[in-house]
């Protein structure tokens, strides 16, 4: 038996193939853009905005945002990207690039690294951004750093703080899936299938973003962390106090069967789930655009205290999403 033999492809591991070898592979034949004049394999990239850039980062870490007993790399890779686009979908940005901070144990298999970063090309090219750099380093567990870069093409950025009593809240995409899907996974359980995929890999409603803007959107924000509190951050930017209309409030299927399935009103997935990426705005009556569903009003803050949001004009108990360090 030769014991001194190189591992074949199935077999590598990171750290058997080295960093430089590893980049080679995966960056051969990268997707680029015409805004790119400057990509992969030097000091930095270069690119071309034009307009305001907006710059969004996130981090995703092993355990905390993913496990690789419920998730498929390629999946991970997806919803690694997606998160960060429906940043710049919430500011009204057009995406242009994104840049990736990737570290792993040095026993991680190369084929694993392969369908991540296949997974995570793939996602890129739905949202519009193309991969121009990054880093690599070693670590203990996974972790995933994703910086996106997007333009407003001379409009003003969609900020949180621009909401007015008098106009509506609607929202694009879905709401409760994700969070439907962790409670499934939570309890051992695969299906129903629909909501595990959700809370695999988002569906941003990748475009809604710049049409709400040109809709005249005047806040606006990704749900990420929960409906309730993330309208809040907009209430709160924009002094304001936000009434959800329970009865608007839609409760798919898959909310319904998990609701059953765990005793939990499916209602609750809706207003508190996170990691949907949905986006959630606030219009002039009369101006919302198609594909935005309203689901409730903005009203003055004036005789009720503080910045918040209600439910069928009740203030319900607990933060309404998720909380890293709650």
């Amino acid at each position: 038996m030769d014991t001194g033999s190189t591992p074949g492809p199935a077999g590598r591991t990171l750290g058997d193939t080295g960093e430089f070898t590893l980049l080679r592979e995966l960056l051969h034949d990268l997707p680029t853009s015409p805004a790119v004049s400057v990509g992969p394999g030097d000091d930095g990239a270069v690119f071309l905005v034009s307009g305001s850039a907006v710059v969004s980062a996130d981090l995703l870490v092993e355990g905390v945002h993913f496990r690789r007993d419920w998730s498929d790399p390629a999946d991970i890779g997806r919803k690694a990207i997606a998160v960060n686009a429906s940043d710049l979908e919430a500011m009204g940005a057009r995406p242009v690039s994104v840049v990736l901070g990737f570290s792993a144990p040095e026993d991680l298999p190369v084929p694993w690294v392969r369908d991540f970063f296949g997974g995570l090309v793939e996602e890129a090219g739905r949202a519009g951004l193309t991969l121009v750099g990054g880093d690599t380093t070693r670590s203990r567990d996974i972790m995933i750093a994703i910086t996106v870069i997007g333009e407003t093409d001379g409009r003003p950025p969609v900020l949180r703080s621009g909401a007015r009593p008098g106009q509506v809240v609607a929202f694009a995409g879905r709401l409760g899936w994700a969070g439907a899907g962790l409670a499934t996974l939570q309890r051992g359980f695969r299906s129903p299938r629909a909501a595990v995929a959700a809370q695999r890999t988002p569906e941003v409603p990748y475009g809604q973003g710049r049409v709400a803007a040109e809709a005249g959107a005047s806040a606006m924000i990704d749900v990420s962390d929960g409906l309730r509190a993330d309208l809040g951050h907009i209430a709160a930017a924009s002094g304001v106090v936000i009434d959800i209309d329970s009865s608007l409030v839609p409760v798919d299927e898959p909310l319904r069967v998990v609701g059953q399935a765990t005793g939990t009103d499916p209602l609750t997935f809706a207003l508190t789930g996170g990691e949907d990426q949905a986006l959630a705005a606030t219009f002039d009556e009369g101006s919302v655009p198609e594909g935005w569903t309203v689901i409730g009003r903005v009203l003055d803050v004036s005789g009720r205290g503080a910045p918040t949001v209600l439910v069928d004009g009740e203030a319900p108990e607990g933060s309404g999403g998720w909380d890293h360090f709650e």
